[in-house]
């Protein structure tokens, strides 16, 4: 496994190549917009607490959202994203293998964020009376099913 790069007290150092994005699902007309809304409905409504689910891209990007608050879907998005890099790289860096999920506990609620496919996340936001544990053994098959609706739609470039 290759290490980290590490500052030099002579020098900066030589930073590896950035890693290529996937091209983004955000916009694309291809997606069955109606069957993922159907998912992200069901799973709100499986779990008392949920406030919504965001179908976001690993870019950062929207995809679609059905969230029940006044929390930014496209927010949310990047959160998600930003919860999958680092996810991604405490996997790498441990060498655990890839970003499966994350969450986040606040004093009012969970943001928990699930991998989809190699482009596309799930965020879940709920409040703080949430089940997690229940959330964790529904939110993976959503996540699964998401990716069956996903696979086979040629992503849009720009």
């Amino acid at each position: 496994m290759d290490n980290l790069p590490r500052r030099t007290p002579g020098g900066a150092g030589t930073l590896p190549p950035p890693r290529a994005l996937p091209p983004s699902l955000a916009g694309n007309p291809a997606l069955p917009y109606p069957a993922i809304g159907q998912e992200l409905s069901a799973l709100r409504l499986q779990i008392p607490g949920v406030h919504g689910c965001v179908l976001g891209g690993v870019d950062g990007l929207l995809i679609t959202h059905n969230l029940q608050n006044d929390a930014s879907p496209d927010d949310l998005a990047a959160l998600a994203a930003t919860m999958f890099g680092l996810g991604r790289q405490v996997g790498f860096r441990l060498g655990q293998g890839d970003f499966q999920q994350s969450t986040v506990r606040n004093e009012n609620g969970y943001l928990s964020v699930y991998a989809v496919s190699p482009q596309a996340l799930l965020a879940v936001v709920g409040t703080d009376s949430i089940n997690v544990a229940r959330l964790h053994l529904h939110a993976p098959t959503t996540a699964a099913r998401l990716a069956d609706l996903l696979d086979g739609v040629t992503p849009t470039t720009p």
